[in-house]
């Protein structure tokens, strides 16, 4: 789950014609045919018939995509409201590389989500033209298909202010030291949510889990392929689970990575607390690797020391915003790329260190605006809106600031680092607009093969128990868990034990015959010694 301030058969496809017919007449899946569902479930049925006999006209992406031959591009037209297949649609943006391999290796086409909500896949396919070796044997067996779910990128794009406006700093302090601080938060929260309702109220009621995945299933069906195969990552994680409920005998793989916890009770307001108590988890595991590697940075020879410095550094940017931009919400904005990411240990210590000694340019850089970017922010402010909208219409919010109040104080004793923030992030939902929804409840369905899930045990953005309780759900899923590691996103790491496995799993279809414990990948190392 990202939170942004902020990726058929073996040998020649069938023709879209004939393939038509085939999912014109296959029964629409037991999941789809869950109470109120019925309308949607036609609709889908509907519009997957419609693509697979149109297919995609692929050419090459537009100049400004940033996406180089050979990758193609193309879209996909699926409904607004797929109880309404006949009303008005919007256009799906993907992309593909060709698999490498030849005729008898190929297995179809592999989709990917890389989270959010409000990422886009787009940059899936450069995992081929740029010759990732991790990738090199699926890139034989598979196209690789990337798309931007709709709202995002290129598919009829939301937003909810002005992109500029959205990246100006320095923004307030999120943790408050009065009642006045949380109304002023509140405030803008609601200023947000009429934003996203006068920029973007048309799409808002249709911005749903259940909605992306209808549009995933017909863009199977324009790809060619009778059955799915699927990568999601983070928020990736509960598309695949949602697929698998309410398609699961259009599964053919599917694996997923770094989980969202797929409960009904965990979607979405419970899943951010628990994500602030991970953050702070995995922040603390960085403290120490900081600490270990004081040679290098200079920062604090133990994690009190560490977490004193960026208490002064906090003090610091919020008493004078550091070169007039970089205020506490905006530190916070970086320096949660190392809870996150590993890779992203030795830079963030680097740019702090930096600055210790003096010099503030790459934290700057680092953490304040880029208003000359402006088609960054437009990215960015893009993503925040489709994260908005997807997770307040979703499901149904707190919607009394008492609620609010009394759970993320209660956090916030125990963790400080990212509790408040979370929270006004996610406040708009409680002034929403948009009528929400219930979550799918995510089970397994009549069908569904067995799905590969990876997990490492001390992820921040995704709760390992996460993983544990989307294993419980669907059954035959096997759990591959990289034990004493915390990076978001484990299969595009390097270790051995998950790569052969996830290699396997997308060649052959095969699983472990029981679950796997895998022993962390390495730790990173620091940039250069000072």
């Amino acid at each position: 789950m990202r939170r942004t301030a902020a990726l058929g058969a073996a040998g020649t496809l069938v023709t879209g014609t004939l393939l038509a017919g085939a999912i014109a007449a296959t029964p629409a899946s037991a999941g789809e045919h869950h109470k109120g569902a019925s309308k949607e479930a036609r609709g889908v049925q509907t519009a997957a018939a419609r693509a697979a006999k149109k297919g995609i006209d692929w050419k090459d992406c537009p100049a400004d995509w940033g996406l180089k031959t050979p990758i193609q591009c193309g879209y996909v037209t699926v409904p607004v409201d797929y109880a309404k297949p006949n009303g008005r649609t919007i256009k799906i943006a993907v992309d593909r590389a060709r698999s490498t391999g030849d005729t008898k290796e190929r297995q179809g086409s592999l989709v990917y989500n890389p989270g959010g909500p409000g990422g886009s896949g787009m940059r899936f396919p450069s995992r081929v033209t740029t010759k990732n070796p991790l990738w090199t044997k699926i890139a034989k067996a598979y196209d690789f298909v990337g798309f931007d779910p709709r709202g995002v990128g290129h598919s009829a794009p939301i937003s909810c202010v002005d992109p500029q406006e959205f990246v100006k700093a320095p923004k307030a302090d999120p943790v408050p030291d009065s009642e006045a601080d949380k109304l002023a938060q509140r405030k803008l929260a609601k200023e947000y949510a009429d934003g996203c309702a006068e920029r973007s109220g048309d799409l808002l009621p249709y911005m749903t889990t259940a909605n992306t995945v209808r549009d995933l299933d017909v863009v199977r069906a324009a790809l060619g392929e009778k059955k799915l195969n699927f990568l999601g990552v983070s928020y990736g994680t509960y598309m695949g689970a949602v697929y698998a409920t309410l398609f699961p005998d259009h599964v053919r793989r599917m694996l997923v990575d770094s989980v969202v916890n797929p409960s009904r009770k965990k979607v979405w307001y419970q899943a951010n607390l628990d994500q602030d108590i991970a953050f702070e988890t995995r922040w603390g595991d960085w403290k120490k690797w900081v600490a270990k590697n004081d040679a290098a940075y200079h920062i604090g020879d133990t994690p009190e020391k560490v977490q004193a410095a960026w208490e002064k550094l906090r003090a610091t940017a919020k008493a004078n915003p550091i070169g007039g931009v970089v205020g506490p919400a905006e530190l916070t904005g970086f320096f949660q790329n190392a809870p996150y990411y590993d890779s992203s240990w030795a830079s963030t210590a680097e740019v702090w260190s930096k600055y210790l000694a003096g010099d503030e340019k790459p934290l700057i850089e680092n953490a304040g605006p880029n208003l000359d970017d402006k088609a960054g922010n437009i990215a960015s402010e893009n993503g925040n809106a489709v994260y908005t909208a997807v997770e307040c219409t979703d499901t149904k919010w707190p919607t009394d600031w008492q609620t609010w109040d009394r759970d993320n104080t209660r956090i916030h004793q125990q963790a400080p680092f990212m509790t408040w923030s979370n929270a006004w992030m996610n406040l708009p939902c409680a002034t929403w607009s948009a009528k929400q929804q219930r979550p799918v409840d995510v089970k397994t369905g009549k069908g569904l093969p067995n799905v590969l899930i990876v997990q490492s045990t001390r992820d921040a953005a995704t709760p390992y128990e996460g993983a544990v309780e989307l294993h419980k759900r669907l059954k035959g899923s096997r759990l591959i868990t990289e034990k004493d590691a915390g990076s978001h996103g484990v299969t595009g790491l390097v270790n051995p034990c998950i790569n052969e496995r996830v290699d396997s799993y997308f060649l052959t279809g095969k699983t472990d015959a029981e679950d796997v414990t895998c022993a962390p990948h390495a730790t990173p190392e620091p940039a250069k010694a000072k």
